[in-house]
């Protein structure tokens, strides 16, 4: 089984600049040891089930609450039965039968 977890999650009450606290959150996603991948607006991480998952998005809230009054989040999970390895092979079918590689 595979998930695939998308989220993204920063204080509402730390000013307009967010990438402190994005950091902190990426530093708790990174020594997850969990597949990831940054973008602008979220992270994308590869679990072995919806648990693991959630349990890595408390722990990044854990790491925001002990100095931020207001957590905004969004959350999106994608779960399948099958082989690990989806957020590369999903990409790798898509370019397949586009026959190019796409900018990633």
């Amino acid at each position: 089984m595979s998930v695939l977890v998308e989220f993204a999650i920063f204080p509402t009450d730390k000013g307009e600049s967010k990438s402190p606290y994005v950091a902190r959150v990426l530093d708790v996603i990174d020594r997850s040891g969990l597949p990831y991948r940054i973008t602008p607006m979220g992270t994308i991480v590869e679990a072995s089930t919806v648990r693991e998952g959630l349990d890595l998005i408390e722990r990044a809230y854990g790491v925001l609450e002990e100095d931020c009054n207001r957590i905004y989040g969004v959350i999106k999970i994608d779960y399948r039965k099958g082989p690990a390895g989806r957020l590369e092979r999903k990409i790798d079918s898509v370019e397949e039968k586009l026959g190019r590689k796409l900018n990633r």
